[in-house]
Order: C-alpha cells, then sequence, then structure tokens
C-alpha cells in the first residue's frame, strides 16, 4: 500500500517533452530534492496518509509517497528539509522517524 500527495506546482511544469507527467524515473525531482526517511510504526495505508498529510504540510514539500510495507517515505521538495521539521510531522501523526534511509 502506498500513500501518496502532491501539493500544486505555482509555476513551471513537471512534465516530459512528451507531454507526460512521468519519464520512467520516479526520483527525479527538477529544481528540487528529494529525499527518503525511515519510519517506523506505519502498519496501513490509514498510516501512510496520516504521515503523508502531516509532511505534505512542511513549506516547501511538492510530495510526499509513503510506504507501510517498508517503512519508507519518500519527500520531494523545493530545498532540503531539517530533519527536526520532518520529526515534528512525523510526531504529529503518532510515528517515529528513525532517520533518512
Amino acid at each position: 500500500m502506498t500513500a501518496e500527495t502532491e501539493t500544486p506546482r505555482a509555476a513551471g511544469s513537471c512534465c516530459s517533452s512528451t507531454g507526460s507527467c512521468q519519464d520512467g524515473t520516479t526520483d527525479v525531482q527538477v529544481g528540487g530534492v528529494t529525499t527518503v526517511y525511515e519510519v517506523k510504526g506505519m502498519t496501513c495505508g490509514h498510516c501512510e496518509g496520516a504521515v503523508s498529510e502531516e509532511i505534505s504540510g512542511i513549506e516547501g514539500v511538492t510530495s510526499v509517497k509513503a510506504e507501510a510495507g517498508s517503512g519508507r517515505v519518500t519527500v520531494a521538495s523545493a530545498a532540503p528539509l531539517t530533519e527536526e521539521a520532518v520529526r515534528a510531522a512525523v510526531d504529529e501523526a503518532g510515528y517515529e522517524l528513525v532517520g533518512r534511509a
């Protein structure tokens, strides 16, 4: 199970030259940063959604994909996030940030 949320982009486009929003790569964020974190305690889609929603609220976050099975959360952002901000969001959702995966 995975939960993914995206916040609207203010300018520019994520689309490839072919007009699709995906060009076969999933970890590339044009003009931004993608970081993978390990979160302890996620067991289902509800958990994924709660973590994704809280992390999405951090300023600069453009997308979040949480995977309960692996405990990994992939976060794309305009600039690097502080671990403290991510930890606070994960704590607010009721889970534990282990650190970067």
